[in-house]
């Protein structure tokens, strides 16, 4: 189970949580998310990486949010850089 947390400013105003979900329909039934409305912070849980770090802070910022990770991001979903060929 890979498991990552973001706080998200501005998450609870208007209607950012049903945006949010909306975007985050685009990564399928692979990622579970709970919304934490009173402090803005979305978890997430994924039986394998479905995403990168990268792409989930895309779907908070497709809704004009500014996303941080809570806590170490899991090397699952960071991308690897491709090792140099000699």
């Amino acid at each position: 189970m890979i498991e990552i947390a973001f706080y998200a400013p501005g998450l609870r105003e208007g209607d950012n949580v049903m945006n949010l979900g909306h975007s985050l329909e685009l990564f399928g039934d692979g990622i579970h998310y709970h919304v934490d409305t009173l402090h803005d912070i979305v978890y997430f849980d994924m039986e394998r990486a479905v995403a990168t770090v990268e792409q989930i802070k895309g779907a908070f910022r497709s809704i004009g949010l500014h996303p941080r990770p809570v806590g170490k991001v899991p090397d699952a979903l960071t991308p690897q850089a491709p090792a140099p060929s000699i």
